[in-house]
């Protein structure tokens, strides 16, 4: 054997590896790490979507929430878990488009910290009123070994949140000449959910029990409260759990100067427009366009979104 040739050869697969790596990590900075937070969940919905597909029902098996209060206790993470399932290709694109579509006209106005606590907020809550109607009513539409899967909770909490802060606000469909408002499409939307009870009685209660959780999210939201800010700082703490500490070799001056930099940083972005101006901006944009505000009023309005 000529080892020259061995050498090139591995040096050739060696470069090759290398690129590929590089193109990996290049695409997952590009379309995941920079993505917004509405993407990375959809990201994330696809990819498990794929990984339940090929594990021949493992994965459903541990992560879906099953309704039997015996079988949940012992896998108690299924309470959120089993948004991320879902039972068939059509369920998936249905949450993912509504998701998108609604999720681009939350974000426009709200962070993405108050994203996720409404979407969470609804998967939290289609899982919980599903458990205590499983275990505390007898309703003969569950099967025995019922259980839960699929974004849907999540997707409606977003849907009727987002239409609550600007019913009237204008949606046009691809080929179809009509311009709607989007309270026709969630009330259409959730009156479709209402017609067969028969099928699918538990995804029918997720449903619902999702739409609840975004009108309280975001009634109160507009009153000041985050209902759903509880599930942001316990993600947080989980994060910080597993987090590796920093060493720090900061002298005490420095940390002095962090603090005096911080307040002044703190009091410059406490300067936003109030939810009352937010409102108000919404109202004319939903009677007369986007084009009918003055350059103050899109200028607050950007603000509100960077926030």
């Amino acid at each position: 054997m000529d080892l020259s040739l061995f050498g090139i050869g591995k040096r050739i697969r060696s470069t090759i590896d290398d690129g590929v790596n590089m193109d990996i990590k290049q695409n997952y900075q590009r379309y995941f790490v920079n993505a917004s937070v509405l993407n990375k969940l959809i990201i994330i919905n696809v990819f498990v979507f794929i990984l339940q597909a090929l594990s021949m029902g493992y994965l459903k098996k541990f992560f879906s929430l099953p309704l039997d209060i015996f079988d949940f206790i012992v896998q108690p993470w299924s309470l959120l878990s089993y948004g991320f399932l879902h039972g068939s290709f059509r369920h998936i694109l249905y949450n993912m488009i509504w998701l998108y579509v609604f999720g681009q006209f939350f974000l426009n106005i709200h962070t993405g910290r108050r994203f996720l606590n409404l979407y969470f907020l609804g998967v939290l809550f289609g899982a919980l009123v599903n458990l205590l109607a499983f275990n505390l009513l007898s309703i003969p539409y569950y099967s025995p070994n019922a259980i839960l899967v699929g974004a849907s909770a999540g997707v409606y909490a977003v849907m009727v949140a987002t239409t609550v802060q600007s019913p009237n606000l204008p949606l046009r469909f691809l080929f179809i000449p009509i311009t709607f408002k989007l309270w026709w499409i969630t009330v259409g939307v959730i009156a479709l959910n209402l017609l067969d009870w028969s099928s699918n009685f538990g995804g029918k209660i997720a449903h619902l029990a999702g739409a609840l959780a975004g009108y309280l999210y975001m009634t109160q939201l507009q009153k000041g409260n985050d209902i759903g800010g509880f599930i942001g700082n316990a993600f947080d703490t989980l994060l910080n759990t597993f987090k590796p500490k920093e060493k720090s070799n900061l002298k005490t001056v420095y940390k002095a100067t962090a603090k005096k930099t911080s307040i002044s940083i703190s009091s410059i972005n406490t300067q936003q427009p109030s939810q009352q101006q937010i409102d108000q901006i919404l109202d004319k944009i939903s009677k007369s366009g986007y084009e009918s505000l003055s350059k103050k009023e899109k200028g607050l309005l950007f603000k509100a979104g960077k926030q």
